[in-house]
């Protein structure tokens, strides 16, 4: 049987529908605003700021980035889901919120696929094991030998409990056998700008290029399959016989469930319009980042995907929030 409408039910659905429609082939109306859930001057903030200022120009509105630091990234992507659902307002998230911390927090303040649209994977940063200049470590042999000596006395600093700075030192100490001293900061600038003051002792960093080439800081390897091209004398974990200490950010805009899906796309094909940019993708490179993007729906999978990665790799390292 034929479900019949009423005339005033199927008015105000075609008028919705109709408005749904214009808002998304007017967008955008207003400044975009991007919510960096970690503290300024960390891998997430810069990135967000070097794609936004293009974003914006392609878009023909001011696009602001607005950080909330705290709890691991969770307290602003908890606030960013409360956003209106109209690709005004967009989350830089990151392998931390949006697929470590599912495996790490009992009662997250947000589901990690149901409360947010992927827009698209921009960049992935292989973590760098970085050191202070003057650090009497000149190797990672030198830097195990005195951690397992001095089990515990040795600080490493990360962006906070579950960053992708402390999963890669859990990684590190498994791997090799130490024990580290885990100092959490609320974001990885901080955190950066301590182990350049010589208050802790190491980091694994997804935004130490530039400190490194400025020599305030000591590249000992590179956590990744292959060597960084901006750090390409870096030696990877595994050329230096160490093998399973692989651990890379990566950092993708989201947009608020129910998202309309023209406004989605559209964000999408802007986004992937700025990374061809050569101006981007020369400062994402120099910062160390490789270049991504894609489909909405490819990092819609990826991200899926990475939740269940990083399930397994917390589940047999035995990580838990400090």
């Amino acid at each position: 049987m034929i479900k019949q409408f009423k005339p005033l039910a199927l008015a105000a659905a075609l008028a919705l529908g109709a408005h749904g429609l214009a808002q998304a082939q007017n967008f955008p109306t207003k400044p975009i605003k991007i919510v960096v859930p970690w503290a300024p001057g960390g891998a997430t903030d810069v990135i967000a700021r070097v794609l936004g200022q293009k974003l914006g120009e392609r878009l023909g509105q001011p696009v602001i980035v607005e950080n909330k630091a705290g709890a691991g990234g969770n307290i602003g992507t908890a606030a960013f889901i409360r956003e209106a659902a109209d690709g005004h307002t967009l989350l830089m998230g990151t392998s931390s919120t949006n697929a470590i911390n599912p495996s790490l927090y009992k009662d997250l303040p947000f589901d990690p696929v149901k409360d947010f649209t992927p827009i698209m994977l921009v960049a992935t940063v292989p973590n760098v094991l970085v050191v202070p200049a003057h650090s009497r470590f000149n190797s990672v042999d030198e830097l195990v030998k005195a951690a397992k000596a001095e089990p515990g006395k040795i600080s490493y600093g990360s962006g906070g409990n579950g960053s992708s700075q402390h999963i890669a030192a859990a990684i590190f100490t498994k791997v090799t056998g130490s024990n580290l001293m885990h100092v959490p900061y609320k974001g990885s600038g901080p955190a950066a700008a301590d182990l350049m003051a010589g208050h802790i002792g190491l980091m694994f960093d997804t935004g130490s290029v530039g400190h490194i080439k400025g020599q305030k800081l000591k590249a000992l390897a590179v956590a990744s399959s292959q060597r960084v091209p901006a750090l390409a004398d870096v030696k990877t974990f595994e050329e230096l016989g160490y093998k399973g200490v692989q651990a890379a950010a990566w950092y993708g805009f989201y947009a608020p469930a129910k998202t309309p899906a023209n406004v989605a796309d559209r964000l999408n094909k802007e986004l992937n319009a700025v990374l061809q940019d050569a101006e981007v993708k020369k400062r994402l490179n120099d910062y160390g980042a490789i270049v991504n993007g894609g489909a909405r729906e490819e990092f819609a999978r990826f991200t899926g995907a990475e939740i269940e990665r990083y399930r397994k790799i917390i589940q047999d390292a035995k990580i838990a929030i400090e």
